[in-house]
Protein backbone atom coordinates (compact mmCIF):
# COMPACT_ATOMS: atom_id res chain seq x y z
CA UNK A 1 0.00 0.00 0.00
CA UNK A 2 1.77 3.84 -1.38
CA UNK A 3 1.89 5.37 1.72
CA UNK A 4 3.66 9.31 2.52
CA UNK A 5 5.97 9.53 5.70
CA UNK A 6 4.29 11.24 9.07
CA UNK A 7 6.38 14.49 7.98
CA UNK A 8 4.28 15.02 5.38
CA UNK A 9 0.75 15.39 6.98
CA UNK A 10 -0.85 16.41 3.82
CA UNK A 11 0.50 14.70 1.05
CA UNK A 12 -1.22 17.60 -1.14
CA UNK A 13 -2.13 20.69 1.07
CA UNK A 14 -5.84 21.63 1.69
CA UNK A 15 -7.19 24.80 -0.92
CA UNK A 16 -9.67 26.29 1.68
CA UNK A 17 -11.26 29.84 1.89
CA UNK A 18 -14.07 30.80 3.40
CA UNK A 19 -16.92 31.52 1.47
CA UNK A 20 -15.88 29.38 -1.92
CA UNK A 21 -18.65 28.85 -4.10
CA UNK A 22 -17.65 25.18 -4.67
CA UNK A 23 -15.17 22.93 -2.90
CA UNK A 24 -13.87 19.33 -4.96
CA UNK A 25 -13.38 16.62 -2.63
CA UNK A 26 -11.78 13.16 -3.79
CA UNK A 27 -10.58 10.41 -1.67
CA UNK A 28 -6.61 10.80 -2.01
CA UNK A 29 -3.97 11.94 -3.73
CA UNK A 30 -2.69 9.28 -6.84
CA UNK A 31 0.53 8.77 -6.99
CA UNK A 32 1.56 10.98 -9.75
CA UNK A 33 -0.73 13.73 -7.75
CA UNK A 34 1.95 12.58 -4.67
CA UNK A 35 5.00 12.77 -6.83
CA UNK A 36 3.59 16.55 -8.33
CA UNK A 37 2.64 17.89 -5.19
CA UNK A 38 -0.64 18.77 -7.12
CA UNK A 39 -4.23 17.35 -7.51
CA UNK A 40 -5.58 15.72 -10.63
CA UNK A 41 -1.84 15.33 -12.08
CA UNK A 42 -2.24 11.89 -13.23
CA UNK A 43 -2.30 12.97 -17.20
CA UNK A 44 -4.97 10.31 -17.77
CA UNK A 45 -7.13 12.20 -15.43
CA UNK A 46 -10.15 14.16 -17.09
CA UNK A 47 -10.61 16.96 -14.07
CA UNK A 48 -8.68 19.52 -15.70
CA UNK A 49 -9.93 19.78 -18.94
CA UNK A 50 -13.73 18.82 -17.59
CA UNK A 51 -13.41 21.95 -15.24
CA UNK A 52 -12.52 23.81 -18.68
CA UNK A 53 -15.19 22.42 -20.63
CA UNK A 54 -18.02 23.12 -18.34
CA UNK A 55 -17.33 26.69 -17.66
CA UNK A 56 -15.65 26.61 -14.20
CA UNK A 57 -12.01 28.04 -15.68
CA UNK A 58 -11.56 30.39 -18.36
CA UNK A 59 -9.03 28.31 -19.75
CA UNK A 60 -7.40 24.46 -19.29
CA UNK A 61 -5.23 24.70 -16.50
CA UNK A 62 -2.32 22.53 -15.72
CA UNK A 63 -2.51 20.68 -11.90
CA UNK A 64 0.46 22.82 -10.85
CA UNK A 65 -2.00 25.79 -11.14
CA UNK A 66 -4.63 24.70 -8.51
CA UNK A 67 -4.16 27.16 -6.53
CA UNK A 68 -5.04 29.81 -9.42
CA UNK A 69 -8.99 27.98 -8.26
CA UNK A 70 -9.10 30.12 -5.61
CA UNK A 71 -9.69 33.55 -7.20
CA UNK A 72 -12.49 31.91 -9.32
CA UNK A 73 -14.41 30.62 -6.04
CA UNK A 74 -13.21 27.07 -5.92
CA UNK A 75 -11.49 24.55 -3.49
CA UNK A 76 -10.01 21.70 -3.19
CA UNK A 77 -9.72 18.36 -0.36
CA UNK A 78 -9.09 14.88 0.09
CA UNK A 79 -10.92 12.73 2.79
CA UNK A 80 -7.80 11.19 3.02
CA UNK A 81 -4.83 13.59 3.90
CA UNK A 82 -2.03 10.86 4.78
CA UNK A 83 -1.94 8.37 2.21
CA UNK A 84 -1.64 8.34 -1.71
CA UNK A 85 -2.77 5.28 -4.05
CA UNK A 86 -5.94 3.88 -5.67
CA UNK A 87 -8.89 3.48 -3.26
CA UNK A 88 -8.45 -0.08 -2.78
CA UNK A 89 -4.83 0.58 -1.67
CA UNK A 90 -6.02 2.94 1.30
CA UNK A 91 -6.64 2.09 4.60
CA UNK A 92 -10.07 2.82 5.74
CA UNK A 93 -9.60 4.09 9.03
CA UNK A 94 -7.26 7.19 7.01
CA UNK A 95 -10.04 8.21 5.16
CA UNK A 96 -11.49 10.97 7.72
CA UNK A 97 -14.72 11.96 7.11
CA UNK A 98 -15.02 14.06 10.01
CA UNK A 99 -12.08 16.35 9.33
CA UNK A 100 -14.06 16.90 6.19
CA UNK A 101 -17.18 17.95 8.18
CA UNK A 102 -15.23 19.90 10.33
CA UNK A 103 -13.70 21.70 7.40
CA UNK A 104 -17.13 22.59 5.77
CA UNK A 105 -18.05 24.25 9.23
CA UNK A 106 -15.23 25.98 9.54
CA UNK A 107 -15.12 27.53 5.54
CA UNK A 108 -18.72 27.47 4.49
CA UNK A 109 -18.46 26.80 1.29
CA UNK A 110 -21.78 26.71 -0.68
CA UNK A 111 -21.74 23.57 -2.52
CA UNK A 112 -19.04 20.88 -2.28
CA UNK A 113 -18.83 18.00 -5.21
CA UNK A 114 -17.59 14.75 -4.76
CA UNK A 115 -15.09 13.30 -7.30
CA UNK A 116 -16.34 10.10 -7.09
CA UNK A 117 -19.25 8.04 -5.37
CA UNK A 118 -16.83 6.30 -3.15
CA UNK A 119 -15.73 9.25 -1.41
CA UNK A 120 -19.54 11.19 -1.23
CA UNK A 121 -20.59 7.36 0.11
CA UNK A 122 -17.51 8.11 2.60
CA UNK A 123 -18.52 10.96 3.85
CA UNK A 124 -22.10 11.33 3.62
CA UNK A 125 -22.56 7.90 5.26
CA UNK A 126 -24.79 6.16 2.41
CA UNK A 127 -24.35 3.18 0.59
CA UNK A 128 -26.31 3.74 -2.49
CA UNK A 129 -25.70 7.76 -4.25
CA UNK A 130 -27.06 8.73 -7.54
CA UNK A 131 -24.60 11.40 -9.67
CA UNK A 132 -25.84 14.58 -9.30
CA UNK A 133 -27.28 17.46 -6.84
CA UNK A 134 -27.85 15.27 -3.50
CA UNK A 135 -31.33 15.68 -1.84
CA UNK A 136 -29.71 16.66 1.55
CA UNK A 137 -26.62 18.98 2.47
CA UNK A 138 -23.52 18.29 4.46
CA UNK A 139 -23.16 21.01 6.95
CA UNK A 140 -25.20 23.44 5.07
CA UNK A 141 -23.40 22.90 1.75
CA UNK A 142 -25.16 21.95 -1.27
CA UNK A 143 -24.05 18.46 -2.12
CA UNK A 144 -23.05 16.69 -5.57
CA UNK A 145 -21.99 13.59 -6.61
CA UNK A 146 -19.97 13.50 -9.55
CA UNK A 147 -18.38 10.26 -12.06
CA UNK A 148 -15.04 9.94 -11.01
CA UNK A 149 -12.67 12.02 -13.07
CA UNK A 150 -10.20 8.85 -13.06
CA UNK A 151 -8.84 6.98 -16.16
CA UNK A 152 -9.63 4.32 -14.82
CA UNK A 153 -13.20 5.03 -14.41
CA UNK A 154 -13.76 5.60 -17.37
CA UNK A 155 -16.41 3.22 -18.03
CA UNK A 156 -18.75 5.05 -15.31
CA UNK A 157 -18.14 8.39 -16.94
CA UNK A 158 -20.45 10.94 -17.58
CA UNK A 159 -20.45 15.21 -17.99
CA UNK A 160 -23.93 15.57 -16.77
CA UNK A 161 -23.37 15.87 -12.79
CA UNK A 162 -20.44 18.26 -13.61
CA UNK A 163 -22.15 20.78 -15.63
CA UNK A 164 -24.78 20.50 -12.87
CA UNK A 165 -22.05 21.69 -10.27
CA UNK A 166 -21.23 24.19 -12.65
CA UNK A 167 -24.57 25.67 -13.37
CA UNK A 168 -24.56 26.15 -9.53
CA UNK A 169 -21.67 27.94 -9.63
CA UNK A 170 -22.25 30.36 -12.38
CA UNK A 171 -25.88 31.05 -10.95
CA UNK A 172 -24.20 31.60 -8.01
CA UNK A 173 -21.24 34.28 -9.67
CA UNK A 174 -24.56 35.83 -11.62
CA UNK A 175 -26.38 36.75 -8.50
CA UNK A 176 -23.43 38.19 -7.28
CA UNK A 177 -22.60 40.22 -10.15
CA UNK A 178 -26.34 41.09 -9.96
CA UNK A 179 -25.96 42.22 -6.48
CA UNK A 180 -22.80 44.71 -6.80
Amino acid sequence: MPRASSRNRHLVPDLLAPGLDLVFCGTAPSPSSFKARAYYANPGNAFWPTLHAVGLTPERLVPQRYPELLTLGIGLTDLNKTEYGSDHELSPHAMDAAALHAKLRRFRPAAIAFTSKHAAALALGLKSLAYGQQAEPIEGAVAFVLASPSGRARSFWTLAPWREAAAFVMERRLMRERAA
